[in-house]
């Protein structure tokens, strides 16, 4: 496994993490909780040392089925989580207020059986809480030794006047985290702004393109109305855009076949080769896709095959 330290932190982590999203067991498809027990032992046993959640992934479920993966084992990893997206009587909105924060902290470390969190994260900002609110929550949470560290998801560089103006206030602010792979390059240069301007860890999810880049799927693909995929807003598969990912994965096949390695290997090497310093959130259903994902440590893409994949997709 290869780790790196996250900038202006103590914690030395993997640079695949487990993503929890489908420890959620909602909206993927057929999902069954003693593989997903198995995935994050596999990941342990492979030298994975962090993962990453959120309250929201099927509100709660996916908390509930790390603690129970990782038994007694919790405080040989780092446990990233997300706040801030709030469902009530069937309707999804955005909460970053303290009140909430403080509401949210509470029932993840519940349903962590954990007393503190390593890495604790706005899930998605709310458009009205200044930051400079929930930095402060956040920091006070961090002197009672709730959390160690924070970071922002979804964050783009219309948020990044807001961050610098944080300045020493944010101690304890340490990463951020976007969507980006392959098939979704649309934030790639907030990213490098950020991380310039910041000098902050970038995390990546969404990094195998919901399992596009995979090599897994087709055009004739279809999915089941349990699994989200199969909603025109997950673009990846569906339309141009799908015939486009396809030409990304054959363009991956003989670079995969040169190096002997699945094309998930290729794609999340791909990210840990382009993005210098990044750390790259993985979801897995099974030990199977763990054992496909850790093939991507340990070896480097050649320049012209980083151009090659640069230019097709």
């Amino acid at each position: 496994m290869e780790y790196i330290t996250i900038k202006k932190s103590e914690l030395k982590v993997s640079r695949i993490c487990m993503g929890g999203c489908p420890m959620g067991q909602y909206g993927w498809g057929k999902v069954e909780e003693s593989k997903l027990l198995d995935a994050v032992a596999a990941a342990m046993d492979q030298g994975i040392n962090f993962f990453d959640t959120a309250d929201t992934y099927g509100l709660g479920t996916s908390e509930r089925t790390l603690a129970k993966a990782l038994g007694n084992r919790r405080n040989q990893v780092i446990i990233a989580d997300k706040f801030g997206v709030r469902v009530e009587n069937g309707h999804t909105f955005y909460d970053n207020t303290p009140d909430w924060i403080e509401h949210s902290l509470e029932g993840s470390l519940r349903r962590l059986h954990t007393d503190y969190i390593d890495l604790y994260q706005i899930h998605y900002r709310d458009g009205k809480t200044p930051l400079t609110e929930v930095v402060s929550k956040l920091e006070k949470m961090r002197d009672k030794g709730y959390i160690r560290y924070y970071g922002f998801s979804n964050i783009h560089e219309e948020d990044l006047k807001e961050l610098q103006e944080l300045g020493d206030s944010a101690r304890g602010y340490v990463s951020f985290q976007d969507e980006y792979s392959l098939a979704c390059r649309k934030n790639e240069q907030d990213i490098f702004r950020i991380r310039e301007m910041l000098d902050i860890t970038p995390f990546t999810w969404g990094s195998l393109g919901q399992g596009i880049l995979t090599g897994k799927y087709d055009k004739n693909t279809t999915f089941g109305t349990d699994d989200r995929r199969s909603r025109a807003v997950y673009v990846n598969f569906h339309g141009e855009k799908l015939e486009h990912n396809l030409q990304i994965v054959e363009a991956m096949k003989p670079i995969a076949r040169r190096h002997d390695k699945p094309l998930s290997a290729v794609a999340i090497r791909f990210i840990m080769d382009y993005i210098r310093g990044s750390v790259v959130l993985c979801g897995a259903k099974n030990p199977e896709q763990i054992s496909g994902n850790i093939q991507a440590v340990g070896w480097n893409l050649e320049q012209e095959e980083i151009d090659l994949l640069e230019a097709v997709s």
